[in-house]
């Protein structure tokens, strides 16, 4: 082989193998390139923008926000109900209090009316001045209204002999009430008693036709001032 055939063959071979390093690295290079590209494209997709972020936290903190004044205002109507049920209990209680305090009562517990009042009779000088009651000796007499006991005692509490041991209530309203023929006195003058409650036991004294309670409403303490006291008792709620 001449020398010009052997210095070109190898031209040849040196600028083929040039050819291909040059495009051996560009293709490196933009293999690289690429790999950075979407390694930056994957980064910026997952990295949410400035103002994404910012949206999203004013978001959680509204929502907060108004879940603090929703529980605030929930505390608040609480609160208000449990001061309003509170009121309306006291007003219910004070109700109920003064209810029992305008109340009157039976003054005896299962009875049967005898002599009834203005009623004629041989054992009283005059037309008979209250309502009898019928109950065995040692019946339970309470109180036919609150009030103060003014008269308690024998001989009728100063009325005379003919009721026997007798009790006389004074009563808010102005009006007094009489206990009469009884076998034991449980107050003393002065003494200041509830609707209701225990004043004494029936019994069978003075002058009586037999064991009851003589019960009388009157304008003063003192007999001759009574009025019909079944219908007072009516009158005042009692189913007498």
């Amino acid at each position: 082989m001449s020398f010009r055939s052997t210095f070109l063959r190898h031209a040849r071979t040196s600028s083929l193998r040039t050819r291909a390093a040059v495009l051996g690295a560009g293709l490196g290079a933009s293999v690289v390139l690429g790999a950075g590209a979407a390694v930056a494209a994957d980064t910026v997709a997952a990295t949410p923008t400035g103002s994404a972020t910012s949206s999203t936290l004013a978001t959680a903190v509204r929502a907060q926000a108004d879940a603090q004044a929703e529980a605030a205002t929930h505390a608040q109507q609480a609160a208000a109900a449990a001061k309003a049920k509170a009121k309306a209990a006291k007003a219910n209680a004070k109700a109920a209090a003064a209810k029992k305090a305008a109340s009157w009562v039976d003054p005896v517990k299962k009875y049967a009316l005898s002599a009834g009042f203005d009623q004629n009779g041989s054992h009283w000088a005059h037309k008979h001045s209250g309502q009898d009651f019928a109950v065995p000796i040692g019946t339970d007499v309470v109180a036919a209204h609150g009030g103060t006991v003014v008269k308690a005692g024998g001989n009728g509490a100063g009325d005379g002999p003919a009721y026997g041991n007798a009790i006389v209530v004074k009563h808010a309203n102005g009006t007094y009430s009489q206990y009469a023929h009884l076998s034991r006195i449980d107050v003393k003058p002065g003494q200041v008693v509830a609707t209701g409650q225990h004043l004494a036991r029936s019994g069978n004294t003075g002058n009586s036709t037999g064991p009851h309670l003589h019960f009388e409403i009157r304008k003063t303490p003192n007999y001759g001032s009574a009025v019909n006291p079944v219908a007072f008792l009516h009158a005042h709620g009692t189913g007498v």
